[in-house]
């Protein structure tokens, strides 16, 4: 079940928001929720890329893709002791719309507790994030 999920519609097409979300490299130029973000693996954002996120008000933590559809979405996963958290991004759209839709879900022994825990700061920040997104991507910035 997912546990936060946010929705935007952004008036710009798929693929202007696809560059965007898949340079995470480069988020913390559109959202403020991203303080950085380290690629630990070379080349472009495929299953398997691995990468080091801070965010404020959060310890660090590690990343990894486990799905990606090219032009399309991608999904990644954080764990820690207790606690897998699972990020997803997609868009749909037409030639000049795209709706995107971010989820976080929480898992393990520990993951309903730190859902509720989190909630707040979490859907705040999935916001932000879609936010600045649509933003940036209405703007024509890649």
């Amino acid at each position: 079940m997912t546990d936060i999920c946010t929705t935007i519609d952004i008036q710009a097409p798929p693929d202007r928001v696809w560059a965007a979300v898949r340079d995470i490299e480069h988020w913390s130029r559109w959202t403020p929720m991203i303080t950085s973000i380290r690629p630990l693996d070379p080349g472009p954002l495929a299953v398997g890329t691995r990468a080091i996120v801070r965010q404020p008000k959060l310890l660090p933590a590690r990343w990894q893709v486990t799905e990606l559809e090219e032009g399309r979405s991608f999904t990644w996963i954080m764990r820690g002791p207790g606690i897998s958290v699972t990020a997803g991004h997609w868009i749909e759209g037409t030639a000049d719309r795209s709706l995107v839709t971010l989820t976080l879900d929480f898992s393990g022994p520990l993951g309903p507790l730190t859902a509720r825990l989190t909630r707040s700061l979490n859907t705040r920040y999935l916001d932000l994030e879609a936010r600045g997104l649509k933003k940036h991507a209405e703007a024509g910035t890649r």
